[in-house]
């Protein structure tokens, strides 16, 4: 009897559908339903639930723009964000009562918030909500509210949100700030009880996510402090004083060694002092054989010794903002790509029989935000979101839920798109998609046509997305991945050069150590957000990913290395370390210029051996077998014109 085929599903929807691996933010999931569900319990008390479905429309910027992150950093996203929406919403309600002052007023805030994102993560939020808000503003002239009495309720739902989420503010202080501290240390503890190669391997990426998380929350909250400054200079030097210990780790798990039981638990007593803000123990004496991690480990006591770093005035960074439009033509691209589809939106609103047509202008936005990953994915999860949302939305308006059983739904839906936020797009549409449904239709219970009519402007939004902005728009098919990927063996080819060569203080080694896990961790969100797509693009992200898993295990021999060097061994020879250097540029330059690397001599004492090694598998993942199609550079040649295929 013969054995069924086993038929494995595409690599590209496997990843689309696969939810993140991030803890549930249970603090984020409660006051979610807090900020959005009050106002409209307020409304129904006071006998006007529209009016309070107003004002937890206003609420909704902040719930959507929530973040981890110091209080004061949250305070300059959720404001910016709730600020940008108030004026979009503004806008909106001023021009929708004019067909064609809508389509002008829409199209240029899409432009504006695809201009706006390049300034940075605050701003892209900002500009996002600017653009949505504006059309859900445009959709509100037919409630028959006056334009007054609807921006005042939304006005006074953004106070009431932004209060929920930064009311922990005058008892928490410094409290995510410590916490990402102690989670870099529980991660460290976590790598050394590793048991096997591969777990070592997940908990070195999670400890370098840790490490990044914390540093960019002390290093964004003490460039606004004063009064606190001790206290976040004091964690920060914990974070610093962690760096031997974590190479001293690195080198070991690389070595394939597991970390003794005592500094497993010093660290996990570390991570409980820094929590519970208690003066940090003493390390436990370890065997001799645990010199480096022993070493390492009486560092954490003393704490280490860091400069303020400057802070960088607004008009710098609005001069390089603007210097990045102006000399950047990508930004200008996305701006061309979102406008044209949001146009196609608008017409399609006006020859089609769409009952409100805003939600078809409001999908094409979102799934078409520029700097928020893949366009094939974004459209893909929200259209499935959006199908199961819609089929909770019906079952509530078939049902009739009124009264006090619709404000316990809004608050499960909110909490679903708190959760949903952090784990997967398609969760998140599932829950907004009925959240903004019973808002905006209130006054619709029991219509079973408004659901369907979202279903159908969705699914039209997501076509528009998909045939526009991704399949006919030029070059969004093609491998585009190569650069960024060519620009992190460079800066791991920097971090060998220092590391090895003991160029610069111990203070500048780390830095260009943390800058080269960041940016392989950078280079991983990089490919994930291009492997869910079914295209060159994609295929290519698959073929490549190999060479990222090298370039992290050349990266931990290197630190393995380092640690022995600075604990007696000898330093490597400078032309020994030129070897390595120019055998990472010339993988970097065949990326660039798509052909295979040649190959070069490399070092051949023993103390570098493991390098080599690992640099070797990176130079055949480049080249990828003889004959697959797998192989990346052969996916670039393919998709290349003929002139330079030629060349």
């Amino acid at each position: 009897m013969s054995k069924r085929p086993d038929f494995a599903a595409p690599h590209w929807l496997v990843h689309l559908l696969r939810s993140k691996r991030e803890p549930v933010p249970w603090t984020r999931a409660l006051r979610a339903p807090i900020a959005l569900a009050v106002p409209l319990a307020v409304g129904y008390a006071f006998g006007n639930i529209g009016l309070g479905a107003l004002a937890s429309t206003g609420a909704l910027p902040t719930v959507l723009s929530e973040a981890a992150g110091p209080y004061r950093y949250r305070l300059r996203r959720l404001g910016g964000a709730t600020a940008a929406a108030g004026a979009g919403y503004l806008i909106g309600l001023v021009s929708g009562a004019s067909l064609a002052a809508t389509i002008a007023a829409v199209v240029l805030v899409a432009a504006v918030s695809a201009l706006i994102s390049a300034a940075g993560s605050n701003a892209s939020v900002a500009g996002l909500q600017l653009f949505v808000f504006c059309v859900i503003g445009t959709g509100q002239h037919a409630t028959g509210v006056r334009i007054e009495v609807s921006l005042l309720c939304f006005l006074i739902g953004a106070v009431w949100s932004l209060s929920v989420a930064l009311v922990g503010w005058t008892w928490r202080a410094t409290s995510p700030e410590r916490t990402a501290v102690a989670h870099v240390y529980i991660e460290l503890a976590a790598m050394l009880s590793a048991t096997d190669a591969d777990t070592s391997r997940a908990a070195r990426n999670q400890l370098t996510t840790a490490m990044n998380t914390a540093y960019d929350r002390l290093l964004t909250a003490r460039s606004w402090l004063s009064g606190r400054d001790a206290a976040y200079r004091k964690l920060l030097n914990l974070l610093s004083a962690s760096t031997p210990a974590v190479e001293a780790s690195v080198a070991m798990v690389n070595a394939g060694r597991s970390g003794p039981p005592e500094a497993v638990g010093y660290l996990t007593s570390v991570a409980a002092s820094v929590l519970a803000d208690q003066p940090v123990p003493e390390p436990p004496g370890l065997d001799e054989r645990y010199h480096p991690l022993q070493a390492g480990l009486a560092r954490i006591p003393a704490g280490a010794s860091r400069q303020r770093p400057a802070r960088v005035p607004a008009t710098a960074r609005f001069r390089e903002w603007a210097e990045s439009l102006i000399s950047g033509p990508l930004t200008w691209i996305a701006a061309l790509r979102l406008s044209l589809c949001v146009a196609l939106a608008e017409v399609a609103g006006l020859l089609l029989p769409l009952e409100r047509s805003y939600w078809l202008t409001l999908t094409v936005g979102i799934v078409l935000k520029p700097d928020f990953g893949s366009v094939f994915g974004r459209a893909v999860l929200r259209g499935i979101g959006t199908v199961v949302g819609v089929g909770i939305g019906a079952a509530v308006l078939g049902l009739g839920a009124q009264g006090w059983p619709l404000v316990v739904l809004i608050a499960l839906f909110a909490t679903g798109v708190a959760i949903g936020k952090v784990r997967n797009y398609g969760v998140l549409s599932a829950f907004v998609t009925p959240l903004i449904i019973l808002q905006m239709d209130l006054s619709s219970h029991g219509d079973w046509s408004v659901v369907v009519a979202r279903l159908v402007d969705t699914v039209l939004g997501c076509v528009i997305v998909l045939v526009f902005g991704y399949l006919l728009w030029p070059g969004s098919m093609r491998p585009r991945v190569g650069g960024r990927l060519a620009d992190t063996c460079e800066t791991v080819a920097t971090y060998v050069t220092q590391a090895l060569a003991g160029t610069g203080d111990l203070a500048e080694r780390s830095r260009a150590r943390r800058r080269a896990y960041r940016a392989l961790a950078d280079l991983r969100t990089a490919f994930q957000q291009v492997v869910v797509e079914p295209s060159a693009a994609g295929r290519q992200a698959v073929a490549w990913w190999p060479v990222i898993a090298g370039l992290e295990r050349v990266t931990d021999s290197v630190t393995e290395v380092v640690v022995t060097v600075e604990h007696g061994a000898p330093r490597p020879g400078e032309s020994d370390i030129e070897l390595l250097t120019t055998a990472l540029t010339e993988i970097a330059t065949s990326i660039r210029e798509q052909r295979d690397p040649r190959s070069l001599p490399v070092p051949e004492t023993e103390q570098l051996s493991g390098v080599v090694d690992q640099l070797t598998t990176v130079f055949d993942a480049v080249r990828g077998p003889d004959l697959a199609e797998r192989s990346p550079m052969r996916l670039v040649r393919r998709f290349l014109p003929s002139s330079r295929r030629r060349a």
